[in-house]
This record gives C-alpha cells, structure tokens and sequence, in this order.
C-alpha cells in the first residue's frame, strides 16, 4: 500500500512532545484560511512511497516517537491506518496525528475510525486564523483540541489532555 507524502521530518520538537518524527501527508479538503502548509492540499505535490518503506524509517530511530500530519492524513486513512498499526506493533512509540476533522466525527465514520486504536493523541478541528493563539502547544488555533484517544475509546466521550509541562526553573 502506497502513501502520499510531501515530506518526512525528523527530530522535530512542534508536532508534540519530545523528539519527534513527523509524515507530513499530501491532500487535504479543508483549505483552511491561513493554512501553514497550503501546498500540501494537492495530492500532486506529494509524493509515492510505501507504507512499509516509511515503517522501516520510523522505527529506525528508536529515541523518536511519531506524528502524522499535512496535509490531512485521514484523506489517505487506510494507509495511515496501516502505517500506524505497523508502529504499534513494533515499537512503544507514541502516535499523534493531526486532522481538521473533529473526533467525534471520525468516530462515526466506518472508514475514517478505523486508525483511531493506533493513535494516541489527535490533534482535531480546522486551523481557524481568527481563533489563532501562538501561547498553545501544538495547536495553531484555540478549537483545535489534544484528544486521549485511547482514554475516549474506553469511555465512550472524547476526553481531552489538558498539555501544561512544568515550567523550567532558571537558577
């Protein structure tokens, strides 16, 4: 199965926290105003690679988790699917994935819930430029929501992380 990439980035520290490793899907229908990555709405401008391929280089690096992003990755839901599943399967690695569709959509939809026990953290909703707060962590705009996946699975409600790392004592 093949996915439809613009970029691979590794040692990230935005997409989440940690070291990170970040696919960063081509497609996405949402054509959000003030997107950051406006050329990642055409699938054209992405590239073939296959899921295995991107599997081997995610769990090469053992120090870095994983996060899908774009682009939307749940317009390729079934390759994502795949490759998130791989990583669970071998690896502790931790999955976020962003999307502009809301949790509780994706729970509904047969296809697009199919990834959800194989991510850890979903960054949900459409970047909103006049809800833009530059103060939140791994979000761009204030709706954008960090979901435990797992934690909403199990409970049958979307339970959101409350993200507050303890600040940095300078002595």
């Amino acid at each position: 199965m093949d996915l439809i990439i613009m970029d691979i980035v590794e040692d990230t520290v935005v997409d989440g926290p940690g070291f990170r490793t970040s696919v960063y899907a081509a497609g996405c229908r949402h054509h959000c105003l003030g997107c950051h990555n406006p050329q990642s709405w055409n699938f054209d401008n992405g590239y073939r690679v296959k899921v295995e391929q991107v599997a081997e280089q995610l769990l090469a690096d053992p120090f870095s988790n994983v996060t899908f992003s774009g682009g939307d990755p749940l317009e390729q839901v079934e390759a994502f699917t795949e490759l998130a599943k791989l990583i669970k399967m071998q690896s502790k690695k931790t999955v976020w994935c962003y999307t502009g569709y809301r949790f509780e959509y994706i729970c509904q939809s047969h296809r697009l819930s199919r990834i959800l026990p194989y991510i850890d953290v979903l960054v949900d909703g459409r970047y909103m430029q006049k809800l833009q707060n530059i103060e939140l962590l791994f979000r761009g705009s204030s709706n954008q929501r960090l979901v435990d996946v797992e934690a909403s699975l199990q409970l049958g409600k979307t339970i959101l992380i409350n993200y507050e790392p303890l600040p940095i004592e300078v002595v």
